[in-house]
């Protein structure tokens, strides 16, 4: 029963509406009127009539159409749409910014309403919006060029590779360089030219370090021992090793590897700087292993048979990888077979640092 019918009855309102009480209601009353109007009237089957939706966007989107002709000349709007027009779906993703989808909606929007007639028509493609539609036409009339990416490529592979960043003038003019890698025990260095010939390689045994406690002196002196017996070079390349501060048991070691670094940091560039600018770069770990395939997982493995083999190319073959003066080849060889049973892993990494740095660092900006 409605509210209505209880006032035509003359009944009482249930309690649920209250404390309102009942009183009556004359039929011709326009109280009466309005209730049966709003509560009886039958629904209207004439059809609504439809509002068009008015998008305030529009507008906008007319005024930024204008625009885009406003910030490209006619010959500059001709060459854009002439690439939106006729490039493929792999010719449209050379360009950066239409990688992916982007490509696919110009070509899946072209042969459904046909050729674009001006830039504001991009904009009806979807994921294109004002500020896109600028990006994407000025990447048309200036795409990279293959040099340029290729120099971008080289210098992220640089910032991943060595630290700090050092440029790629003073990378081309190296002729030398000191490869140095230390352990918790020893320390190795190789020392190669350009032509990848091994000039000296050795390595030397300090005081153990990583056992008892050692005022910083110990350090210098030790360190400033071994740094005494490099020679000169045009850069000095240290290992950067990181390992995981997930294990706690690796904090001494991690900590100690860090202090070799600051030290030989420090000491190198003040014993070897030349016109002021620093000498010493930090090489990546990884990234060596990876360029040897010594990696498994995030480990990297021994570097012992890339060495050995190295050591036999070079007397077998009339250009081997890296080259080993024949005066000293017979000296390297012994002094790897002594060392081959104990795996001592400075000297082998030494060496393949140097030949990574050299691949990946130098050769790589030359081209």
């Amino acid at each position: 029963m409605n509210i209505l019918s209880l006032l035509l009855a003359g009944g009482r309102v249930p309690a649920i509406l209250g404390r309102w009480r009942c009183f009556p209601v004359p039929l011709g009353s326009s109280l009466f009127q309005s209730l049966h109007n709003s509560c009886c009237r039958k629904k209207s089957t004439a059809p609504k009539k439809i509002i068009p939706h008015v998008d305030f966007s529009d507008e906008n989107a007319k005024e930024s159409g204008k625009a885009l002709d406003k910030l490209f000349s006619s010959e500059q709007q001709a060459s854009i749409l002439h690439v939106l027009n006729t490039a493929s779906n792999k010719e449209l993703e050379a360009f950066t910014l239409l990688r992916g989808k982007k490509s696919l909606s110009i070509v899946e929007h072209r042969e459904k309403f046909g050729p674009f007639q001006n830039l504001e028509s991009l904009m009806n493609v979807p994921l294109f919006q004002y500020k896109t539609t600028i990006q994407v036409c000025n990447s048309i009339l200036n795409p990279e060029t293959g040099g340029k990416k290729r120099k971008l490529q080289e210098n992220r592979l640089l910032r991943k590779l060595i630290k700090p960043e050092i440029g790629r003038e003073r990378l081309k003019a190296i002729n030398s360089i000191v490869s140095i890698v230390s352990g918790t025990r020893r320390i190795a260095w190789a020392h190669l030219d350009r032509q990848l010939a091994v000039l000296d390689w050795q390595q030397t045994e300090y005081c153990r370090l990583m056992k008892g406690t050692y005022l910083s002196s110990a350090y210098l002196e030790e360190i400033s021992s071994v740094v005494s017996k490099m020679p000169k070079a045009d850069f000095y390349v240290l290992e950067k090793t990181g390992p995981s501060f997930q294990n706690s048991s690796l904090f001494p070691i991690l900590l100690h590897f860090h202090i070799m670094e600051a030290m030989l940091y420090a000491l190198l560039n003040t014993t070897f700087t030349r016109d002021g600018r620093h000498q010493v770069l930090s090489m990546n770990r990884n990234a060596v292993g990876k360029h040897f395939e010594l990696m498994i997982g995030d480990t990297r493995t021994s570097g012992k048979e890339v060495v050995k083999q190295l050591l036999s190319e070079s007397v077998l073959k009339e250009e081997p990888r890296v080259f080993f003066p024949p005066d000293k080849i017979v000296r390297y060889r012994q002094m790897f077979s002594s060392t081959e049973q104990y795996r001592i892993e400075e000297l082998y990494d030494s060496l393949l640092q140097a030949i990574a740095f050299y691949e990946l660092a130098v050769f790589n900006t030359e081209s």
